[in-house]
């Protein structure tokens, strides 16, 4: 099982609470897309794989959702981070008619049987399987029921909102940072649906169908500083190089102190944070 090395570093033991605690959840507009993506003849109660299933966070949003109350039989995580199924195992509780379980595997090498699944999805994921995106098509199908459908979703910040330009105006503070990794800003990861780079994919899958969402999260200072420390070379640095950290920390702050923020309530320090969830669903032939 190859698992990207910063991945390793930025998501293993101790990081896994900051993370949980400063990531948003899944709009319910999202999930609500997800479900009604799924083809009729793929009926509930549904199976299926997360895969890169972190700490739970889309898993508890998906269980929470009224269009999923009633569909779904048995979730099974996948998720290479100890750390990370640690704190799944420790926030995910199932419905009594939902059976859940947490693997170690990744993209390529899930340990599900073949045929098994109604649904594979990924949430903030999928860039970390660079390069090897024909051979995680390939076990997507393996794994997948006949017209099952992946769905790849990623929630990140907004940057280029008109209505909060600070958002583009941090990233650069961070991004120095990112040491090669797959970012998804980088669209790395859209090689998995070019034949020239992935030639599994066409023979296995329906072109893919990208929707966006875009929304606003109320957020403090204290709040936004810790979804920058949540990112995964940013956890890195923290370990390797405490001055460098605090100071990037620090310039965070000023800066943000700087831009003009557009507030939900100016005393209690809290203001409109926004976002963008991009869903791609592609469907098994």
């Amino acid at each position: 099982m190859v698992v990207h090395s910063v991945a390793q570093q930025g998501f293993g033991e101790g990081t896994n609470e900051v993370y949980d605690r400063a990531r948003p959840s899944y709009q319910p507009s999202v999930l609500s897309h997800i479900r009604q993506s799924i083809p009729k003849e793929r009926s509930p109660p549904l199976n299926i794989v997360e895969i890169g299933a972190g700490t739970g966070i889309f898993t508890r949003a998906l269980l929470a959702h009224p269009d999923w109350s009633s569909s779904v039989a048995e979730i099974r995580a996948v998720e290479p981070s100890a750390g990370m199924r640690a704190q799944f195992d420790k926030t995910v509780v199932a419905p009594e008619q939902v059976k859940i379980s947490a693997r170690e595997g990744s993209f390529t090498s899930t340990g599900i049987e073949d045929g098994w699944a109604d649904l594979v999805v990924m949430a903030q994921a999928y860039h970390w399987a660079h390069p090897a995106y024909d051979a995680a098509s390939a076990e997507f199908a393996r794994i997948l029921k006949p017209s099952g459908i992946v769905v790849y979703v990623w929630n990140l910040e907004d940057s280029q909102s008109p209505s909060s330009p600070w958002v583009g105006s941090l990233r650069p503070l961070y991004e120095q940072y990112e040491a090669g990794s797959p970012q998804f800003r980088l669209g790395l990861w859209r090689a998995t649906f070019d034949p020239a780079v992935s030639p599994k994919y066409p023979t296995l899958f329906e072109p893919p169908v990208e929707e966006t969402f875009q929304w606003v999260i109320p957020t403090t200072e204290k709040a936004l500083v810790e979804r920058v420390t949540s990112k995964s070379y940013i956890a890195i640095l923290a370990k390797e190089n405490k001055e460098e950290y605090e100071r990037l920390i620090e310039k965070v702050k000023g800066m943000l102190a700087k831009e003009e923020k557009k507030w939900i309530d100016k005393d209690a320090g809290v203001f409109e944070y926004p976002y963008k969830t991009t869903v791609v669903v592609a469907k098994r032939k």
